[in-house]
């Protein structure tokens, strides 16, 4: 028997100790822990080591504890990467150089030894593939030189062919591979049709998103021909980080809260669920993550998409999430990144909080969106060690 809230054995100095025994004992025998409601279960079983422990926790195969990987890991709050800008302030050369993009993504896994290991990368990547030249500017963010607004702009849209516009991605995704091993699980990523559209239209990053919406309110045909191009782009683009060392890939689709639930369902989901079919008939073994900044409206929605699992933003309570989304679908997140700027005990009760509520099966700890810059260093490493010192 078993309930999702239990047991978990969560992170103190004392719990480490016990966990080290508890785990030396159940090489010679199963044992039992106490449930928080007075019943007695026996232990899970550790999932097989052959596979990234993350691999095994989205399969919902039993783990000794949730495995964890924080969103943007790899950048600005690290020193290493400080120091590695001031010698390449350009962005585009950090991420579209192998050696660069590889020493980037193996920065945290060296320091931190995460359960995952992300591509040092961009969802803007693969436009100038697609004839939409964009750079990143310092202190300004992606600039589109050309934004896409008619049925014109859109024709001279190419679809993105990856091997020819980006085989540094595949390149560097294969050492990560060599280099991680089986020891954590190589992760790439995506930007989801909506977002990129979103950048496209609006030239950059917005507030309101009034230019895009007005494409979608008074020529929704030109913005469904752009959605179709960034579907077809991006399920080829998935299939490549796949073919080339990636045991997962997550869908940003940061922009989609911006919709309504009407119109996420007509400007989203549909172009989600087809990449995700896609990728399916080709790839139905490879994991599949989709993170929505913000998709407290949408939470029900998400699953249908197709997906393997769907990460919550802080702003969602896990266990009240757990139950939106139901069982079929694994959980990724969802701690705010504001926690670390607190003490290490707020860090660790935070964690906790989150584990307890998310259960033993299916969940990828993580934070509710990408680390903020200025972070204490150390904090994150706390992170880590309390996360890596959960059992269940």
């Amino acid at each position: 028997m078993s309930c999702i809230s239990c047991p978990i054995s969560l992170y103190s100095p004392s719990s480490v100790a016990r966990n080290s025994a508890i785990s030396s004992r159940s090489k010679s025998k199963p044992f039992a822990i106490r449930c928080t409601v007075g019943e007695y279960i026996e232990a899970p079983k550790v999932a097989s080591v052959a596979e990234p422990l993350l691999l095994n926790a989205v399969r919902g195969e039993k783990v000794e504890r949730p495995p964890v990987w924080l969103m943007r890991q790899a950048g600005r709050y690290m020193k290493s990467y400080q120091l590695l800008c001031e010698k390449y302030p350009s962005f585009r050369e950090r991420s579209e150089n192998v050696d660069l993009v590889v020493e980037i993504s193996l920065q945290p896994w060296n320091v931190f030894r995460p359960d995952g290991v992300i591509l040092f990368s961009d969802i803007l990547t693969p436009l100038p593939g697609m004839n939409i030249p964009f750079d990143i500017v310092k202190g300004k963010g992606p600039v589109i030189y050309s934004p896409i607004r008619t049925a014109d702009d859109v024709a001279q849209v190419r679809e993105f062919v990856p091997e020819e516009s980006v085989p540094y991605v595949g390149e560097a995704l294969t050492i990560l591979r060599e280099e991680v091993k089986s020891d954590a699980a190589v992760l790439g990523f995506v930007g989801a049709p909506f977002t990129l559209a979103s950048y496209v239209v609006e030239g950059g990053s917005s507030k309101h998103f009034t230019k895009i919406k007005r494409l979608a309110f008074s020529q929704p045909q030109v913005l469904h021909s752009l959605l179709q191009k960034f579907t077809n782009s991006m399920a080829q683009y998935i299939k490549y980080q796949a073919d080339n060392g990636a045991q997962a890939v997550q869908i940003f689709d940061s922009w989609a809260t911006e919709l309504s639930p009407v119109d996420f369902e007509e400007f989203s989901l549909p172009y989600l669920k087809q990449i995700v079919d896609s990728v399916k008939k080709t790839h139905p073994d490879l994991p599949l993550i989709l993170y929505a900044s913000g998709s407290g409206g949408l939470v029900e929605r998400l699953p249908s998409t197709g997906v393997d699992v769907v990460s919550l933003d802080w702003t969602v309570d896990m266990a009240e999430g757990r139950r939106r989304l139901g069982s079929d679908v694994a959980v990724q997140g969802n701690v705010d990144p504001g926690v670390l700027f607190g003490s290490k005990e707020f860090i660790t009760d935070r964690i906790n909080d989150t584990v307890r509520k998310a259960g033993s099966s299916k969940h990828i700890l993580n934070l509710g969106h990408g680390i903020v810059v200025g972070t204490p260093e150390e904090n994150v490493a706390h992170f880590f060690e309390v996360a890596k010192g959960i059992r269940y």
